[in-house]
């Protein structure tokens, strides 16, 4: 059977939807023989930057030389993008006999996410995997992950996302997020409204957690020369240039560091040049992602209004006449609150359809920026959407494409001529 059949079967779970929890989960880890305890496990929470968070970790972990893992979601064009060992992904006919096993011992009611993360679990245990970093889905107490014990949490920004599941305000989001966390634990926190702070400050006051903050215990910044100088726990590393570009990821790749030094600190070793090479060689697809050309394209995952934010600060370092802005949302979205921060960047906007069930259709998302005061139209597929801001393009002008993980993931499927299997959980 084809790894494309054995996805559909997996792809059925979706009919169980989200069910928060981990007792599903820890019986089917229980039916595969535990293999979450063949590996030591960091765990990332958050809201916005937990992929770049774990690309950068993972690449210096790599460089260490520790067999390391990553576990992410979702992917952009490959099911086999989420599960990858020293960077590389999964080769497709090893995830294929995996994913067999693992529905076999699937229990009915188990859901799609619930059985992606027994798959991780599994796959690192059969490679012999040192390290594994576990990226949560969108929650952190009762997320399938949460299954799987971490000796280290990074907590990433966290904005309002995902209410209906995890709560109407910052603070009850937080809560549920920090309460991942395994008692005694390390905890790195990126800097956070004052209400996700106090959440995350109460967690490891319960748990007896050494808390380090940003901007408090560590920090990063931009020197002049526009390199990325790390302020840490215990060392200064000055003048790094990040494999992950944007001004935004200094504070990730801050994050990194800091749960780098915590390693070392606690016994495994971790050299300077490690972290140095880790951070320059680290490489996370869809963010701030520039396809040369002419035009440029630039592709970014950035969906909420945080994510809006800094992928607005990071366009100054992107020298342009014009943005052409080619963008496709989900229907549950505020079109307003995302875009605020781009509205005064952009020049025109070429609206699309992403093939995903839940996705606002290009005329409706077109007329909702005709509101917001920009030039819009409807395009039909993300495709079109491209190809209509080329026709119209002039020397100089950059074509941005944003708003959804599911439109940058056709666009690069496209751009690099392969299959698109889509976000499908």
């Amino acid at each position: 059977m084809s790894l494309a059949d054995v996805l559909e079967k997996l792809y059925s779970r979706r009919r169980f939807g989200i069910k928060p929890g981990v007792d599903r989960v820890r019986v089917l880890l229980a039916r595969l023989g535990n293999p979450e305890n063949d590996f030591r496990s960091i765990h990332v929470v958050g809201t916005n930057g937990k992929g770049s968070t774990s690309a950068f970790l993972s690449s210096i972990l790599t460089r260490a030389g520790y067999r390391t893992a990553q576990f992410s979601s979702p992917h952009l064009v490959r099911f086999s993008e989420r599960f990858r060992i020293n960077g590389a992904e999964y080769p497709a006919g090893r995830l294929c006999d995996c994913l067999e096993t693992v529905l076999e011992a699937a229990p009915e009611e188990a859901t799609f996410f619930e059985i992606t993360t027994a798959l991780a679990a599994f796959i690192f245990s059969k490679e012999k995997v040192e390290l594994a970093i576990i990226e949560a889905g969108m929650g952190g107490r009762s997320d399938a992950t949460a299954a799987i014990a971490g000796e280290l949490t990074i907590i990433t920004p966290i904005a309002l996302d995902h209410s209906e599941y995890l709560g109407a305000t910052l603070a009850e989001i937080a809560t549920e997020k920090a309460g991942i966390i395994e008692a005694g634990t390390p905890v790195v926190c990126a800097g956070q409204e004052a209400s996700v702070l106090s959440a995350v400050q109460g967690q490891c006051f319960h748990g007896g957690n050494d808390l380090r903050v940003y901007g408090e215990d560590f920090s990063a910044s931009w020197n002049p020369a526009g390199r990325l100088d790390y302020t840490g726990i215990h060392s200064k590393l000055m003048g790094l240039v990040p494999g992950i570009p944007g001004r935004y990821q200094g504070g990730n790749a801050a994050l990194a560091m800091a749960a780098a030094e915590l390693l070392d600190a606690a016994g495994t070793t971790i050299s300077t040049p490690a972290i140095e090479q880790g951070i320059a060689g680290a490489h996370w697809p869809g963010r701030m992602e520039l396809i040369p050309g002419n035009p440029p394209l630039l592709l970014d995952g950035a969906h909420n209004p945080a994510g809006s934010l800094a992928l607005a600060e990071a366009l100054s370092d992107y020298p342009r006449q014009r943005i052409l802005l080619v963008s496709g949302v989900c229907a549950d979205k505020d079109v307003q609150r995302i875009f605020a921060p781009l509205t005064t960047l952009v020049d025109r906007v070429y609206t699309v359809t992403p093939k995903v069930e839940r996705a606002m259709n290009d005329a409706e998302l077109s007329r909702l920026f005709t509101e917001m005061g920009l030039v819009s139209r409807p395009c039909g597929a993300v495709t079109d959407g491209i190809l209509a801001a080329r026709s119209e393009a002039v020397a100089g002008d950059l074509i941005l494409v944003c708003g959804s993980l599911f439109v940058v993931g056709e666009a690069k499927a496209w751009l690099e001529n392969v299959d698109y299997t889509g976000i499908r959980g």
